[in-house]
Parts: C-alpha cells; sequence; structure tokens
C-alpha cells in the first residue's frame, strides 16, 4: 500500500520528479564520465590524482548528519577533494569518482535502494553544476590531460562560485526529492540551516588541497589530520545536540524532539489526506514502585519498558518518552482501527512480567489516542484530546481509549454545560427523584435511593453520566453534593412529618470524602430537621481508592459513628478485592446491574452472583441486587439469597409527589398484610413482613435500617412508626 507520507515512484509527485530527473541527468553524466576518463590520452599528474581519488573514498565512509537535516548522505568530508578534483582535473574525473565513492559508502551503509541510485546522479549533477562556474569565469578550462598546474590568489573568485554553484543544486536536489515529508520550501530551509556551515568549512579546504597536489603532493594525507578534527569537533556538536533532543535514561526523543515530529507531521498532512494517531502512554501505579523500590529500580523499569515499547510499535513510527512515566508515539499513515491496533500491540509487550533484580514485575498502561484530523488540527489540541483519553482509560481502566468529545470536561460545549450547571444550582431546578428497594421475599419496603435529576429549558433532560464527572471534575462536586443532600434530607422531614418513615440514600463522589466538609454538613443538617442518623444511606463506589484512601475511610468512620449507614454501590465492576472490600467500612453492597441483567445467560453467570451475595453474607453484611428489570430476575437473585431488590420491576424513579403516592399505597398494603387480610396493590409486587419485624421501633445501632437481631438479612423498615423510637 502507498501511503501519503512515504517515498513513492508510482504517484506523481514533486519527489518522484526530482528523482526520475536527477537519474536519468546523472547517471548519463556518469556514463559519459567513464568514457572520458577512460579514452583521455596522456593524463598528467597521474599519482596526485590517485591520492586524491583514494583519499576522496575513504573520506565519503566518514559522514556528518547534521541534527535534523534531510541529506540522505550528510555532509560527507570527501567534499573537499570533489572540488579539488573539479578545479584541478576538470569534471569528468570529478563526476566519476564521487560517484564510484557516493555508492560505496551507501552500499555500506545499506540504504534504501532508490537513496544508492539517486545519490552518485546528484553529485554529479552538482559536480557539473559547478564546473559550469569554472567554464564561464576561469581563464582556461581544466582537463585530464591539462590540468591546472599553478593556483593564483585570483582564481578565489570562480573558485567559490563553483561552491556556490555545487551546493545550491545539491541542495535543491536533495529538498526536492525527500519533499514527501514536508513542503519544497521547508525542507530547503530546514537543510540550509543544518548543513550550510558545515559544507562551506568542508569545501573550503580545497584550494589547500590543490596547491600540496600541484607541489608537494605526497604530503596530501597530512591535510587528513584538520579534516578528521574538524570531523571529531563536528561528531561532538552533534552529540550534544543529540543530548538536548534525546531523553538520558531510555534514549528514547524527548518532548521537544517529539514536539518537533508532532509539528513536521501535520505540515505533511496538509498537503494530503492521510492522518495519523498520536497516543499518550502512562504505566498504571507507577509511583507504587518508586515509592517502594525506590527510584533505581523504577528507573530501570523505565529503560525495560521503553525497550519493551519500541518492540511494539510499526519501524516508521516515532517513539518518545514525555517526561516521568509517560510515553508517547506517532503512529503514521494509519486510521483509527490501524492505531488502536498498534496500541493493542504495546500493551501485549508488557503482558510478561519484567524482571529486575529478581523481581518480577507486573506492570499495566493506559493508552489515550487522538486522531488527526479528526479530534485536532494542530499539536497542542491533539496532544490535549490524547491526554483526555488516556486519563479516561485510567479512570476507567479499559487500557484504551480513543478521544471522544463527550468525555472531554474541557471541550467547549462541556464547559458550557458547566457553566449551566452552576446557574442550575444558583436557580434552585435541580431535583431529586426516588426509587424504592423491597425486600425480595415479601415486597417490605427498606428504604428508597435518592436519583439526581436535571431538566434543562433548551437541552431537555440531562442524565447524570453528562454532568456528574463535569462536576467531579471541578469545584462545584461539593456544592452539587450539599444540594443532593439538602433535599433528600428535607423530604426525608416530610415524609416523617407526614407519618412515613423512609430511610433515603444518597450518592456522593470519591472527592466528597476529603476532610471534614462532608461529615460536618450532614451532622449540621440531621440537627437542624430533627432527623435520626440510621435514616441517611451514602452510597460510595470502588473508585474512592483511586483517590486517598485512608482520608476517605477517616471520613466513612466518622460518619458511621454518628449513625449513617454506608452502602457499597456497583459492587464487582470496578477495583474489587477481598482485602479493599474488607477494609471499607460499610454496612451493605449492591450488586451491579450488570451482573444481574445476565443472569438468564447460564450457570457461569448465577454462579457470579451466587458469589458476590455469599462474600457480602461471610462479611455479615446485606446484599442488594440493583437493576431488576423483570419477575424472572426478581425470582433468581431471590432464590440466589440476595436481601434486597431494586429496579423497574419493584418501581421506576418518582419525584416526590409520585414517591409519595407510591409510600402511602404501600403502607396501606402493609398494615392489611399486618392484620393479615390478603391484598395486592395494582402491578406492584408487595407483602408486608411478619409482625414480629414490625414490632418495636428501629435498632439504634448503625445496622438498624438494614440488619435484624444480628442477622444478615436485611431488615424491613414499618412506615408507620414513631421516629422517637429511632
Amino acid at each position: 500500500m502507498i501511503t501519503q507520507n512515504e517515498f513513492s515512484l508510482r504517484r506523481l509527485s514533486l519527489s518522484s520528479l526530482v528523482w526520475f530527473g536527477t537519474v536519468i541527468a546523472g547517471w548519463a553524466l556518469l556514463l559519459v564520465g567513464v568514457v572520458e576518463v577512460v579514452t583521455t590520452p596522456g593524463v598528467e599528474m597521474v599519482a596526485p590524482l590517485v591520492m586524491t581519488a583514494v583519499l576522496l573514498v575513504l573520506l565519503e565512509l566518514l559522514p556528518l548528519i547534521q541534527g535534523r537535516g534531510h541529506d540522505p548522505q550528510g555532509v560527507v568530508m570527501s567534499t573537499a577533494f570533489t572540488c579539488a578534483l573539479v578545479i584541478m582535473w576538470g569534471i569528468w574525473p570529478a563526476v566519476l569518482l564521487v560517484g564510484i565513492a557516493s555508492l560505496a559508502a551507501d552500499l555500506r551503509a545499506k540504504k534504501a535502494w532508490w537513496k544508492t541510485v539517486f545519490n552518485p546522479a546528484q553529485y554529479a549533477l552538482s559536480v557539473g553544476a559547478g564546473f559550469l562556474v569554472i567554464l564561464s569565469f576561469a581563464d582556461r578550462v581544466p582537463t585530464l590531460a591539462h590540468p591546472m598546474t599553478q593556483f593564483a590568489l585570483a582564481d578565489m573568485t570562480w573558485v567559490v562560485g563553483t561552491w556556490v554553484a555545487y551546493y545550491v543544486i545539491n541542495l535543491l536536489l536533495v529538498a526536492g526529492v525527500v519533499s514527501w515529508m514536508g513542503t519544497f520550501r521547508s525542507m530547503v530551509v530546514d537543510d540550509f540551516w543544518h548543513v550550510t556551515a558545515m559544507t562551506f568549512a568542508v569545501m573550503a579546504l580545497s584550494p589547500l588541497l590543490v596547491v600540496v597536489a600541484q607541489t608537494t603532493w605526497s604530503l596530501l594525507p597530512l591535510l587528513l589530520i584538520p579534516l578528521l578534527l574538524l570531523y571529531v569537533t563536528a561528531q561532538m556538536s552533534l552529540a550534544r545536540e543529540h543530548a538536548a533532543g534525546h531523553d538520558v535514561l531510555t534514549g528514547l526523543p524527548n518532548r521537544a524532539t517529539f514536539q518537533f515530529e508532532l509539528d513536521s507531521a501535520f505540515e505533511r498532512s496538509t498537503r494530503g489526506s492521510a492522518s495519523f494517531g498520536l497516543m499518550l502512554i502512562d504505566l498504571d501505579d507507577f509511583k507504587r514502585v518508586n515509592d517502594t523500590l525506590g527510584h533505581q529500580i523504577g528507573d530501570a523499569l523505565l529503560v525495560r519498558f521503553a525497550e519493551r515499547l519500541q518492540q511494539g510499535v510499526r519501524p516508521l513510527d516515532h517513539v518518545a518518552r514525555l517526561g516521568g512515566d509517560e510515553f508517547a508515539v506517532l503512529v503514521f499513515d494509519a486510521d483509527e482501527d490501524e492505531v488502536r491496533s498498534v496500541a493493542e500491540r504495546i500493551r501485549e509487550t508488557v503482558l510478561d512480567p519484567i524482571v529486575l533484580d529478581g523481581l518480577s514485575l507486573d506492570i499495566d498502561l493506559s493508552v489515550g489516542i487522538a486522531m488527526s484530523p479528526d479530534h485536532g488540527l494542530d499539536g497542542t489540541v491533539l496532544l490535549q484530546r490524547a491526554d483526555v483519553a488516556m486519563y479516561v482509560a485510567k479512570e476507567a481502566r479499559t487500557g484504551i481509549e480513543i478521544y471522544s468529545p463527550e468525555r472531554d470536561m474541557n471541550s467547549t460545549d462541556r464547559l458550557g454545560l458547566l457553566s449551566e450547571l452552576r446557574q442550575a444550582l444558583d436557580d434552585d431546578v435541580l431535583e431529586l427523584h426516588y426509587q424504592p428497594k423491597v425486600s425480595p421475599e415479601t415486597g417490605a419496603l427498606m428504604g428508597v435511593e435518592a436519583l439526581l435529576r436535571w431538566k434543562h429549558p433548551v437541552r431537555g433532560h440531562i442524565p447524570p453520566d453528562a454532568f456528574i464527572p463535569l462536576a467531579e471534575g471541578s469545584g462545584i462536586m461539593p456544592l452539587l453534593t450539599e444540594r443532593v443532600i439538602g433535599l433528600a434530607l428535607t423530604q426525608m422531614a416530610r415524609w416523617r412529618d407526614a407519618g412515613l418513615h423512609v430511610p433515603v440514600a444518597v450518592n456522593i463522589a470519591p472527592t466528597d470524602l476529603a476532610g471534614d466538609r462532608l461529615s460536618d454538613l450532614i451532622e449540621t443538617s440531621l440537627r437542624e430537621l430533627d432527623l435520626p442518623a440510621a435514616m441517611l444511606k451514602l452510597e460510595i463506589t470502588e473508585r474512592i481508592i483511586t483517590h486517598d484512601l485512608e482520608d476517605a475511610k477517616e471520613t466513612l468512620q466518622k460518619l458511621r459513628a454518628m449513625g449513617v449507614t454506608i452502602s457499597l454501590d456497583d459492587f464487582g465492576t470496578e477495583y474489587s478485592s477481598l482485602q479493599r472490600l474488607s477494609s471499607l467500612p460499610v454496612d451493605e453492597i449492591k450488586i451491579d446491574r450488570a451482573f444481574v441483567s445476565r443472569l438468564s445467560d447460564g450457570r457461569r453467570a448465577v454462579g457470579i452472583v451466587r458469589a458476590l451475595v455469599d462474600l457480602a453474607h461471610a462479611l455479615d453484611i446485606p446484599a442488594i441486587a440493583e437493576g431488576v428489570e423483570t419477575a424472572e430476575e426478581q425470582s433468581l437473585v431471590t432464590a440466589l439469597g440476595c436481601d434486597g431488590v431494586q429496579g423497574w420491576h419493584v418501581a421506576t424513579p418518582m419525584s416526590a409527589e409520585p414517591a409519595t403516592q407510591w409510600l402511602r399505597e404501600h403502607q396501606a398494603v402493609s398494615r392489611l398484610r399486618a392484620s393479615g387480610l390478603a391484598y395486592e396493590a395494582a402491578g406492584t409486587p408487595v407483602a408486608e413482613p411478619a409482625s414480629s419485624d414490625l414490632a418495636g421501633g428501629l435498632p439504634a445501632d448503625r445496622h438498624a435500617v438494614r440488619l435484624h437481631r444480628g442477622s444478615t438479612k436485611a431488615r424491613p423498615v414499618p412506615l408507620e412508626q414513631d421516629a422517637s423510637s429511632a
């Protein structure tokens, strides 16, 4: 497949036109040179000619690739001898010898065939351009039979002209053939700034070579000394430039070099429709390695990972270390599927543990991908969006994520939504809907979950998933949590005043657990409304372990000491482990809908839910099934021992007024069932618990809402009990 950003002779372009034109004209000149050299009788100054030719070939093998210049051959030390040849013996020996030397050097370096064919031709044309200056301005034209035997200071005028002509033609031909890498102008400018000074410094030695060859040619090898010193000096400069553009630890290009390559990729992409991908890669939990094993092991891990990273990419892709444990890859000429495929290969390279000093280290990656032009038309935007995708992958533990505007907290639309959310808080237009939770065996009420709803005047209903992450990523979350808790407790108080005593569960974010703000808010609100703390439940998710876990645990323990109960929501979908679960101060787990919905899939799905229920009971806490939408699902979770169910089969989320009506109907059913009268509410599977469960009030301990007499079975709540009994 031919892609936009690779050299091709099968596509009409400036690169292909320059290549064909140069090769045809240059090799024709070389063939003429062979004929002229072979057929010229009476060659003069043979010994200095041979010595110059030998030194030319030897020095051709020492190219100086200057920085980011695009010359396939670099600056070669032999240029001084090439100029000396054309000044003393004319065009034909210079063309022939530089062609032979270039061909030998390229074959030795194993360059691409098209470069190996192109370089002798472009050098022949460059020599030819320099010789045209000699033809135009020199007093006489040197040849093999009549070489220049006397060099005067006045000759420097046309000698300098020869240098300029040679250099300009060489520069233009090389820039033209590599113009597939960028615009022709950019290639000319880039090479000009990187190789001009060194090229003219080398060519400036050619008059000295001519003078020595004309007088004491046997001293020509001594001139290798200044040339080699020039070579060493240039190599040192190149090494410094390389160090400035590469990471000291891994040897990979650093951020500055990566930015240059990224800008170049955009410049190339403007000339065609070829897309490319940018990947940002971050090692998960790398800080833990540094903190636990020390920076020496951490550095060694980065080096080994860099090696594996280079094995996972394609040969032409650009890999860089941006800093710390963050790496980047430019995947050229690829669509979204190809870039994802490269990302998956990179992840596969770390499937095997990395062994360091006898330690076997398992590492995982988070990869964010942004595509050009789909996700950005400049480097800054594309980097920012790849960074967004990478943090989404890290947060969701999905490994690889492609940028999505819907999940970008910094997009214009999302920022506008954030501003509108602030206004919604100021205007007090957010409301709560309540979804009941009941016993699967009896249908008795266990409480309700408060769910935040936002009806936007223009956008309509905005789901919580669209604005809660926005709030979490900004300073709004504490205000939003304060509003939700205020609404929930106020509604709980209204129900109490109406004779309905309903436990309410409220969802909180991991960021809410930092500091004392939440606990102080709840303590003050409960006191002002004269509500028992046991009637309030806070639902958390396992994402709290990605934040300051110790701080969160301290806040949770403080809340439980007040009597507030804690529920672990969406259990099993994120970061669950026995160790983490046992360390979290929770009173209940909620089995996620993702498991409940698959119960009909077979024994494996049933076994997973049974294991989760058994785990909860082993920890002496109840298990609640979320998202129960059918009678079959309720029967299954009941048979598996779930202590409570919540979902559309029980009741849909309702605003305060319909929820109150539902609770009153449920209260009526409870009273009838408590008196032994069968009653069936319209479409609502309810049944009141035994009278022994209804006797007395709520226990005062923190398990009152969920546990009864030390059992792991969740306790139903009598709606008509007196508040003082709590």
